[in-house]
Formats: structure tokens, sequence, C-alpha cells
């Protein structure tokens, strides 16, 4: 199925998905409508509609555009073959979307490592950045995921911060000039992570003073952490370069838990954002009527306008 971009972008809405929701990709044909365009830019990941694109990463990526989605975000990138990398950015191009995050991992993210301020975790990092220059030019991508590990129990929080301040502006003078953008994610995964809130990933920013380095503000990370999502961005608002989404608890797709989607898209929305809005969560059921029924659910919460 060859894609035509965004032109001309038609098509029946959710119930065109409820009345396909037996058929196959290939079996919607070569010309089946496009569903209508998100206002919002929603950004799958590769898997989440596997069952309806069983033909690999780009038949999957031309089924996310037919459902009227513009952007791809992929965590994993950076450890593709350049050969991957390079057909994954021509399709992108092809079909008029754009390249959301990947992350920025040298092998140091999930311990403790930048917080300590050793030149062994700082040389890793740098070298990753450089390296993620290259994947961006690729898959033509602006933004790149940042986690700088596990908090150092044998340091005060100070140190630490000045040691992880240190890093982003030594990976800061990478990405500026190519006009790239680190976005650190606070997380709450677990503990031990030095970066768990929102007001920490501000005071960092601000201390970076750099384009690019910015927020990553993920509600489903923030909403276990800290909860009043509305009040905490609006705080940080000017530092936040670009947002994740998955409902809490499970962290699956809006409307599968306690968050209100639409609240905070609208005020997303009415902020003027226009950057990606990456969906780093699972699907609430598994197969097709999954998937199906993960569109449907992003239908009802996105932004009229």
């Amino acid at each position: 199925m060859e894609r035509r971009g965004f032109i001309k972008r038609v098509g029946l809405g959710s119930t065109f998905l409820g009345l396909t929701g037996g058929m196959s990709f290939q079996a919607m044909g070569k010309d089946s409508l496009n569903a209508p365009t998100f206002n919002m830019d929603f950004a799958p990941h590769f898997g989440m509609f596997r069952n309806h694109a069983p033909g690999g990463i780009i038949d999957e990526l031309k089924f996310m555009a037919d459902q009227g989605f513009r952007s791809l975000e992929d965590n994993g990138m950076l450890k593709r073959s350049v050969e991957e990398q390079e057909q994954i950015g021509n399709t992108l191009d092809q079909l008029g979307m754009r390249m959301g995050v990947f992350v920025i991992e040298g092998g140091d993210n999930w311990k403790t490592s930048l917080a300590t301020g050793k030149q062994e975790f700082m040389d890793t990092f740098l070298k990753t950045c450089r390296e993620s220059v290259e994947v961006a030019k690729r898959v033509n991508a602006k933004w790149m995921t940042v986690v700088p590990g596990y908090f150092d129990r044998n340091l005060p929080m100070g140190i630490q911060t000045a040691n992880v301040i240190e890093a982003m502006k030594r990976g800061a003078e990478i990405f500026e000039p190519h006009g790239l953008t680190m976005v650190m994610e606070p997380l709450s995964d677990n503990p031990d992570l030095f970066l768990r809130h929102a007001d920490q990933t501000f005071m960092i920013c601000q201390a970076v003073e750099s384009p690019a380095c910015k927020i990553l503000y993920d509600i489903y990370h923030m909403q276990r952490n800290e909860g009043n999502l509305i009040a905490n961005m609006e705080k940080c608002w000017n530092e936040i370069a670009y947002i994740q989404i998955g409902d809490n608890p499970g962290r699956k797709e809006p409307g599968t838990g306690e968050i209100n989607f639409e609240n905070v898209f609208k005020y997303i929305h009415d902020k003027g954002f226009k950057g990606v809005m990456g969906m780093e969560h699972g699907n609430a059921m598994p197969g097709k009527e999954g998937e199906l029924a993960l569109i449907e659910a992003y239908r009802k919460v996105d932004v009229k306008v």
C-alpha cells in the first residue's frame, strides 16, 4: 500500500474504525479511505499495530499514517542498523510524518552514573550524544530522551545535581549547533532514579540555559510521582518541549485509568503546544480489536478544533 502523505485525508472516522474491526490491514485494500488526521500530534510506537500491519515496521508506519497519526516515536532507534534507520527516515518523509523521540542510551541509564561526576560516565554519555546526532540526521529527528541514571547514595544531592547539570551542558554543546534537543525525562519506575520530578528537571534546564536541554513531560510518570498535572505543567511550561502519554494505573491508552485526558489535552492545546505527544504505553486489549479500541480512545480525547 502506497501513501500519499496527508493531502486530501478523508474517511469515516470512528464509525469506519468500528466497522472494520474484523478486517485485516491487507483486506482493507490499497484504495481504502484514509481516516481523518488527529488534531493533536499523537505518536504511536512500533508494535502498537502489529496485528493490522503484520508485514513489519514499514507496513506499520503506513497503517499509522492511514489512521491519521502524524508522527512516530521509537525509543530503540539508536540500536537499529544504519540501513533500517535510513529506511524508517525515508518512509517518514514519504508519508509526511515526523520523528519523535528516541533514547540516548549508552548503557548507563539504569545504574548510578552521571550523578557521580565520574569521567567514565561523562565520556560514555558524550560519545552517545555524538552518535545520536548522526542517527537524528538519518531519521530527521529533533528530540532525544535523556535519563541521567540513578542517584548516588554517597553524595549530597546538591553535588549530584551539579554533576548532572555539567553533563547536560556538555551534551547541549553537542546538540545545539545541529538544532537538536535533549529532553530530560523524570521517571517513576523506581525510587533509585535521580530524576523524578518536574520541578527538579525544570531547575536543571534553567541552569543549563540552552535550547538543546528541555523537559520531556510524561503524563503517566508524573501522575504517579506528583499528580496535580495541569498545575505542575503550568509551573514548568517554559521548559517543556515534548509530552508523552499513558493512563494510570496500568500504563495503557487514555480512558483506561484515572487521568482526565480531555481536560489535560485541552490545557495543552490551549497553551499552543504544537509538538509531538508520544503514546508511550501498551494496548489495554490484545489483537486487532485492541488496536482499534486504542485508536478510538484517542479519537475520543483528541481536542476538537
